[in-house]
């Protein structure tokens, strides 16, 4: 079989050196094909850690193929998947945790594509965060959001060495300060499901007309860590971010400062990892919102 690995998805096996693995991968897509029943499709371009396809179920359906590239755990989105059941995210229709696969329900266009003004898309992801959210056993094997905020202190600094220090010292403290407010505030008993990057590219129309989200990181976490991302998004548009925040908070009744320092989180770290990969001008354009919002 011949396969059409996108660009950003074979650049990361190489800079991993996993190229033997890009090697054994039609054989991998062909032994799915064979015990799912499915007619293989094209690749579909968009993230860079895992191969995704379309396909064709047994019965007609069409469907996706999503195979994790090596050193990248699936694990977490599907269990977010199973627990949403269809709810807010597409719906998991197989998984082989073993080749690190799911078999996903196909949606359409994101919303980026269909929703031209900002503020309803907004408004559109936060209704779709709102579907998914749901208390999680705290016994399930999911990070939560004080995990996550642990990882970000430790890996900020390094990157933004790494990356130049390319926005200012002040911004870092920030983001670092607001870090470690959110790690203290998680409360398993409070915690919901999260997505953990919900924006207008993995927002994706379902066949009723509706939104559901692609790609969840699967956390434990407080709603606002969901909402934070939605105010990350679209940097340089030029609204005012306090009254994004506010409009997020009464819309959902979250707390309008969780949202806002969430948002000060997604916005360095996605800037600062952005500029660490060249993926431009994203990261300068959230760095340089974040350095006039820490001024």
């Amino acid at each position: 079989m011949s396969l059409d690995v996108p660009e950003q998805v074979r650049q990361k096996i190489i800079a991993d050196g996993n190229e033997s693995w890009l090697d054994q991968l039609p054989r991998l897509v062909d032994i799915l094909a064979r015990d799912w029943s499915l007619q293989i499709g094209r690749s579909l371009a968009g993230g860079h850690v895992a191969l995704v396809l379309e396909v064709i179920m047994a019965d007609g359906t069409p469907a996706v193929l999503k195979i994790g590239v090596p050193g990248e755990n699936l694990g977490p989105e599907a269990t977010a998947l199973r627990l949403a059941d269809g709810a807010g995210c597409a719906k998991l229709l197989r998984e082989d945790a073993g080749r690190q696969a799911l078999l996903l329900e196909r949606l359409g266009a994101p919303m980026y594509d269909l929703v031209a003004d900002p503020a309803t898309r907004h408004d559109l992801l936060c209704d779709v965060a709102v579907r998914l959210w749901r208390p999680v056993d705290p016994a399930l094997d999911l990070p939560t959001g004080a995990t996550l905020a642990e990882q970000y202190t430790d890996r900020l600094p390094r990157l933004w060495e790494q990356a130049g220090r390319p926005c200012t010292p002040a911004t870092v403290a920030d983001a670092l300060e607001c870090l470690e407010r959110r790690r203290r505030a998680h409360d398993d008993r409070s915690a919901v499901l999260v997505h953990g990057d919900i924006h207008e590219l993995n927002a994706l129309q379902a066949s009723d007309g509706s939104y559901k989200l692609i790609d969840p990181a699967g956390l434990r976490a407080e709603p606002a860590c969901d909402l934070g991302t939605i105010v990350r998004c679209n940097p340089g548009l030029g609204d005012d971010l306090r009254a994004r925040t506010e409009r997020l908070a009464a819309r959902t009744g979250v707390d309008a400062t969780a949202i806002w320092e969430w948002g000060t989180i997604h916005r360095v770290v996605s800037g600062v990892y952005a500029s660490s990969i060249g993926f431009q001008p994203f990261g300068e354009r959230l760095l340089a919102e974040a350095d006039r919002l820490s001024a």
